[in-house]
């Protein structure tokens, strides 16, 4: 009896100097995290004779939206041409981990190949792999047709990673900024020497009614010499915009009389408007038109449902769009899947005759 209380009690002893070694390894730190997606991006272009495309983006960790200090999470998002390399890469990742002493669960939906990397029991790396498959080429612009498609990517300012990762993209891709937030202006001058167009991302009153807690919106009553001001202010924070486009809005674009207002400002300052199309209600365009602002609408959104198989259906959509009517806008945000959806899909577009352009180039 004393020897099977003694066995127990060096069991227990044991679980509990493994659990309280465990607690004590300290969490990775971003710079090991980032050196370690270093690696992984090299070992992936080795493999693949440098023939992959990359996309990276670090995830802050949050706790209902607010970072509380543990390291961040790098996705690492590959899109490859031949499917043949994948095998390749599947070896480069297990040997990184292991030398990194890490672990790393692969798992496979809908054609893409994810990795998922931990260390200590934290995850430190999403990797995830796409194979452009011939089979799902879009189809050929019909020869002598005109095809334009401009994509905006909206709701940046408040990630600086994520409107890196947007800016990247080696596609003309329109950016749209939200005024007054931490990284509004930082991502508007860089998106600006990257060659991107920037827009200024407008803030409108919704028909729920609540009024933004972060910065001031176009709300149905203003007086009309308070809009020129509000804009103003706004445009302070997005440097370089060339246009605007609403975000939310629903109740402040189908106000007849906060639309008369706005349009003769933007006039003013020679700035087009792109209506995102909040709501079937809009008058926004008619406005436009009607103050002799260059405008266009927003035919389709890319990621109300953000899986990577809905987000390609949706760009699908806005291509088959831009086919028939010769051209279209498609707006999509700055989530994960749409990087990934974006990075790998827009190179076949123009190879299929797609012209991809500025949202400049469709206003009118």
């Amino acid at each position: 009896m004393f020897t099977r209380s003694r066995r127990i009690g060096a069991i227990a002893f044991a679980a509990a100097l493994f659990f309280l070694t465990g607690c004590a390894q300290k969490s990775p730190t971003t710079s090991q995290i980032h050196a370690v997606t270093s690696e992984i991006v090299a070992a992936a272009q080795n493999a693949t004779s440098h023939k992959a495309t990359v996309t990276v983006h670090t995830e802050p960790r949050t706790f209902h939206g607010i970072p509380f200090g543990a390291p961040p999470v790098d996705n690492i998002y590959f899109s490859l041409s031949d499917a043949s390399r994948d095998k390749s890469l599947d070896h480069a990742f297990s040997e990184i981990a292991r030398r990194h002493r890490m672990s790393i669960v692969e798992t496979s939906s809908g054609g893409v190949n994810r990795y998922d990397l931990s260390l200590h029991g934290k995850r430190t790396h999403i990797v995830r792999v796409a194979v452009q498959l011939h089979a799902r080429v879009h189809p050929a612009v019909p020869h002598g047709k005109i095809a334009r498609l401009a994509i905006i990517v909206d709701d940046l300012g408040n990630d600086r990673a994520a409107g890196n990762a947007i800016i990247a993209l080696p596609f003309p891709v329109t950016i749209s900024v939200l005024p007054g937030l931490p990284y509004s202006t930082e991502t508007a001058e860089g998106a600006f020497q990257r060659g991107k167009q920037v827009l200024l991302h407008l803030p409108m009153e919704a028909n729920s009614g609540a009024a933004a807690s972060d910065s001031r919106e176009l709300r149905v009553g203003m007086r009309t010499e308070e809009v020129p001001a509000v804009l103003t202010g706004m445009l302070a924070t997005v440097p370089h915009a060339v246009g605007v486009n609403n975000h939310e809005g629903s109740r402040a674009t189908s106000d007849p009389a906060l639309m008369d207002a706005l349009m003769p400002a933007l006039r003013e300052r020679k700035l087009f408007f792109i209506d995102s199309r909040t709501t079937a209600a809009t008058v926004a365009y008619d406005a436009a038109e009607r103050f002799g602002v260059a405008a266009a609408s927003r035919k389709v959104f890319l990621d109300d449902l953000q899986t990577r198989e809905a987000i390609e259906a949706q760009l699908d959509l806005a291509v088959s769009d831009a086919i028939r009517d010769g051209s279209a806008i498609a707006i999509g945000h700055p989530h994960p899947e749409t990087i990934a959806a974006l990075s790998e899909n827009l190179s076949s577009l123009q190879a299929s005759g797609i012209r991809l352009v500025f949202a400049s180039e469709l206003v009118h």
